[in-house]
This record gives C-alpha cells, structure tokens and sequence, in this order.
C-alpha cells in the first residue's frame, strides 16, 4: 500500500465541514478541521482527487517539513535542510508563497526571498547550478507560512486557485465565487432529486454548479492545469483512470434547472458560460423580473445571492427585498428558499422569518445564507391576512 501522507486543504470560513465530508467520501482519513482548512490523510490518488472531485477545496497543499525558525537564519538553515532535489529539477522552474503572521519574521516577501536563497544555495552546492524562479508558470510552486514563529513547507498541487473551474468566459458586476456557490448548494440540502430555482442568476454561476452537481461532474473537469501534474514523482497513468472513472460515474438529471436575471446584457454572459460547460440541455436561461418569474411546479430549491448594497448599487434596496419576500410568498410554494446577503436590514424586508442562519463571507463581506422554508399553503396564509385586515377596515 502507498505510504499515506498529510495534506491541507483550504476553503472559505464556513465551509470547513463540508468540505471534511467531501474529502471523507474520496478516501481521506484522519480528518481534521481547521479554520478555512481541513487536515487529511491519503495517498497520491486521494491529493489527486482532492483536486479534481472536491467543489468546495480552494488548494490542495503537501507539507513537507515542519519546524521552529525563531529568526531568519533558523528559517534559512531549516529550509536548506530540505532535499529539495526530490521535488524540483535542476532545469526546473520554482516559485514560493510566503505568509506570516505572529511571527518574528514579519514580512511575507522577505520570508520568500530567505526560501528562495536556502533552496539556490542547496542546489549550488550539490550541482554548481540552480533552478529558476518563475512566478507566472512554475513547475513548483512553493508554499512558506510561518505562524507564531512555527513554519510549514508545503508543495501546492493545485497551483491555481481551484475557484477557476474552466468554463467561465465572462461574469457581471460582482460575480459569486464558484466554490462558495458549490459550498452554498451542500449547505441548502439539495441532493439533485428536485427543481433547482436562482432568480437573480447573474452570470450563471449558481445555476452551473447546480448542474454539475446533479450530473455529478468534477468540478474541475475543464481545468487545464493542476501543480501536480508537473512533479517528479506524477503518476499518469492514476491520474487518467481518475477522469475515466469520473467520466463514467455521470449521473442523469430528470428535473429542471432554472436561472432568470432582469438585465439581458448579463444573461448573454450567463448563457455564453453555460455553453462553455456544455450545460445548455441542462439550464433554462430567462431574462425577467423576480416577480415574474414562474418556477418548475414541483417544489425544490431557490438559492439565489441578490444585490446587498455595498458593490452593486440598487435604487431602493429594501423595495428589491420585499420583491423577493412577495415572490417567494405568492410563487415558491414548495420550495425550500436560501438566500446570501450581507444587509440585515434590507432582509427584514423578506417579511419572512428564516428557519436558519448560516455565516459565511463573500469576498471580504461577512454575510449571512438564510434558509426560508415556504410550506404549501404559505400564499393561502397571507391572503386570509390580508382579507381580515381588509374587514377590519
């Protein structure tokens, strides 16, 4: 059996445990949450898979070396330590990341640079010759963070944030992040066994990860690079059977896949990136208002992420939001309803209260998704109200 290895996965706040459970169901073991991380146990086929199956990973890192470095020299010494010929070619080309924090070494570009020197100066050493650096598109890219003064080591196998599936050719205004949107759908519940609804679809986002996890395919699928790849220890052959046994694990979707946006200049963009994931059988694009929107009869799931305020600029901000409540009051009947915003105030006016709140971040905002369960008869409820408010009168 292949020796097993620790890795670190990283994510958004709030989709740690979701993430631990997509690396469970791929093999990994010994799990451990960390903030906007999970520490694993697995093999090279689990890291390979960590990258291609997991929606929710940012990057996938490989620690390989742990140790004090109380000042620059104790970092240089441990970093020249490392054999770093078992991972780059000598006409390879390396690039390093470093992050600090709480820790005597205070700046991050200079904690690369003492990296980069331990690693030129083994090299020399030992060949007389180095690698060299490419920061744009290296063979290996190299991971430094020290935190309260104790370093990891770590080779990133993702190398490009895995955010960037492959199939987004344009976004609007304030495009939602492809992972937090995959994040989003594991957290609403939904298992691809009913309607999937996104009203204010934007450029697309939600409706394709939506699709791609009801036809179950990697998430990664149109990724064109991975750090792994280019290792000296890649296996090609494991990694093709990887995608062969993905390809052939497709499942079929017998529901319907909605996504409507009032601007049609953003959902030709919607449209043109559906089409780049091969989805168009799949998603049904509609430029319309909320409140005309018509959802699949059936019930499902609505998730949607509205403008909040801060980088889209709504004339009347809470008149939007009550759109949305008198939408899923009059229309979402059946449906379980989940929605992203960061202004607390503009969601009062949903004039629906959530069964759930769960905290997660949209770029820098910190925002809550809110779970509305809109039970059969929820429209029935708000006409008798107003009857007998119209009686009273």
């Amino acid at each position: 059996m292949e020796n097993q290895q620790s890795y670190i996965a990283k994510t958004f706040a709030g989709l740690e445990e979701v993430l631990a459970k997509e690396i469970k169901n791929i093999g990994g073991q010994n799990l451990k949450i960390l903030n906007r991380a999970v520490m694993f146990e697995g093999n090279k086929e689990t890291l390979y898979k960590a990258n291609y199956l997991c929606r929710t990973a940012i990057r996938v890192l490989a620690p390989i070396a742990i140790f004090k470095a109380e000042n620059e020299n104790e970092l240089y010494k441990e970093v020249l330590k490392i054999a770093w010929e078992n991972y780059i070619h000598l006409n390879g080309t390396f690039s390093i990341d470093g992050i600090t924090s709480y820790s005597n070494i205070t700046h991050s570009k200079y904690l690369a640079l003492k990296s980069k020197d331990a690693i030129a100066d083994r090299f020399r050493e030992k060949y007389g010759r180095r690698p060299n650096v490419d920061t744009k598109d290296p063979d290996v890219k190299i991971n430094v963070r020290i935190f309260r003064n104790e370093c990891t080591v770590s080779l990133d196998s993702s190398v490009e944030s895995l955010h960037k599936r492959g199939y987004r050719n344009g976004t609007g205004p304030a495009p939602l992040n492809e992972v937090l949107a995959a994040g989003m759908i594991l957290l609403s519940g939904w298992d691809g066994n009913s309607n999937f609804v996104d009203p204010m679809c934007g450029s697309g986002t939600l409706p394709i990860e939506a699709a791609m996890f009801a036809l179950n395919i990697p998430p990664a699928k149109y990724r064109k690079l991975f750090g792994f790849t280019r290792w000296k220890d890649f296996d090609k052959e494991l990694w093709q059977r990887i995608k062969d046994d993905a390809d052939a694990a497709r499942k079929n979707f017998k529901y319907r896949i909605v996504g409507s946006d009032r601007s049609g200049r953003i959902l030709q963009v919607a449209r043109e990136n559906v089409v780049s994931a091969g989805l168009e059988d799949e998603i049904l694009l509609r430029a319309m208002y909320i409140d005309d929107v018509e959802p699949p009869e059936g019930g499902g799931v609505m998730i949607t992420n509205p403008p909040y305020g801060e980088r889209i600029k709504v004339e009347d901000i809470k008149k939007l939001y009550s759109e949305i409540g008198d939408a899923l009051k009059t229309k979402f009947e059946g449906y379980s309803a989940w929605i992203i915003s960061s202004d607390k105030e503009a969601l009062k006016f949903i004039g629906l209260r959530p069964s759930r709140k769960i905290t997660l971040f949209n770029g820098p905002l910190e925002s809550g998704f809110y779970n509305f369960e809109i039970y059969k008869g929820t429209k029935k409820v708000h006409e008798n109200k107003r009857k007998r408010i119209e009686r009273k009168d």
